[in-house]
């Protein structure tokens, strides 16, 4: 066995050795005027990428106030009556002090970024960059568009106190999943979550209660943590309650820590 000492480079935390080695620095290929472009879609690329998404999230949200986020369908009309419904609950959140955040897009996201636009509240929309493109519907106030979804996932949970949710598909299942799973696992703090529609949302709350919880797949108090409604009245006070009762807690908790401190 060979007892001279391999050729050894670092990049950054990285080793490399042998064959691994670059034949150019990095100087070399940053200034290269005629090498290939193909490094943007390099993972490390990637990476600042994704960073920067989460800077101008953050940076575009940070002084948004206690908001609410609204999720429904794209596909529904302003004929239905599930777009009025929506209208309601966003106008509910204005006059309750809420800012109000969808999807961006159109359906039941432009429904309450119309009912928060005409209530006179702040109208958010957090867009996805997809092949078919919507845009931002015209009564988003505040609007940011991402590349990649939980990046997307994160503002919303970020920046809302409460989930409403109306009738949808996919995406309104994996916005709804996504935050009931965190508050589960207690990976953020206990939020309410509202699904507005007994008859649409009705067959999935007995398949939780009946299937899922009596294979105990989910703990005994988990399904409650949803909410069904059917009056966007009575979807907003349930919200308000829970965030005005969280309140109280934190500063239950802010009190009683100055109390020991003081001691």
């Amino acid at each position: 066995m060979s007892t001279t000492p391999r050729r050894t480079h670092h990049k950054g935390p990285v080793t490399l050795r042998g064959q691994m080695v670059p034949s150019t620095t990095t100087d070399e290929r940053l200034l290269a005027a005629d090498g290939a472009a193909s490094w943007v879609h390099a993972d490390p690329w990637r990476v600042m990428r994704i960073q920067s998404e989460f800077v101008e999230g953050f940076g575009a949200l940070a002084e948004l106030g206690p908001a609410v986020s609204v999720f429904g369908s794209a596909r529904i009309k302003p004929e239905d009556p599930e777009y009025l419904q929506a209208e309601q609950v966003a106008a509910e959140l204005v006059n309750s002090g809420f800012a109000v955040i969808t999807g961006g897009g159109p359906g039941l996201m432009e429904a309450a970024n119309k009912g928060a636009h005409e209530a006179g509240g702040v109208s958010g929309g957090l867009g996805m960059v997809l092949p078919f493109e919507h845009g931002m519907n015209s009564y988003v106030e505040l609007g940011v568009n991402f590349r990649y979804f939980f990046v997307r996932k994160t503002m919303f949970v970020k920046y809302s106190v409460g989930f409403i949710v109306l009738p949808g598909g996919f995406g309104t299942f994996d916005e709804l999943f996504e935050a009931i799973t965190l508050v589960q696992t207690r990976k953020v703090r206990q939020f309410p979550i509202v699904l507005v529609g007994t008859a649409y949302w009705g067959g999935l709350l007995d398949w939780l209660r009946s299937t899922v919880r009596e294979r105990g797949l989910v703990g005994e108090n988990d399904v409650d943590l949803l909410h069904v409604v059917d009056d966007p009245a009575e979807a907003v006070r349930i919200v308000s309650e829970a965030t005005a009762e969280l309140a109280r807690q934190e500063a239950e908790t802010t009190a009683d820590a100055a109390a020991e401190g003081a001691e």
